[in-house]
């Protein structure tokens, strides 16, 4: 690996486990229609609800702004963030260059539930 965690040598035990979602993820914010993706990736980290992983391609991109705001996780990288355009901020994040043992997650799309309206089915 050339890339590998930091956080996963530290921390054996830490589990990450990402799977197709197998689920329809909408993402709204009020009420307009920003995601719709049938290929999310869900993710469970911990004691962490489920986050869903969207594709750009999923996405109204021409509806996000990318932000100044990273931040970082030993086992996954650095984050990049976007907020929604008349809307919150940092709302979406985004590992562009993951760790080696994340690479499934890179350069898709997360959303804040608390800053979003999540539809599964």
């Amino acid at each position: 690996m050339s890339n590998p965690a930091p956080g996963f040598k530290k921390r054996p035990d830490h589990r990450i486990d990402t799977k197709p979602a197998g689920v329809r993820v909408q993402v709204k914010f009020k009420g307009e229609l920003i995601a719709d993706s049938g290929k999310a990736l869900a993710m469970k980290e911990g004691d962490y609800p489920v986050v869903y992983y969207v594709p750009r391609a999923d996405v109204k991109m021409e509806r996000l702004a990318r932000t100044s705001h990273r931040t970082h996780c030993p086992f996954k990288g650095d984050a990049s963030y976007y907020s929604i355009a008349n809307g919150p901020e940092n709302a979406v994040w985004s590992y562009e260059q993951p760790y080696d043992e994340m690479t499934v997650i890179k350069g898709l799309l997360a959303f804040y539930p608390d800053k979003v309206e999540i539809a599964v089915t």
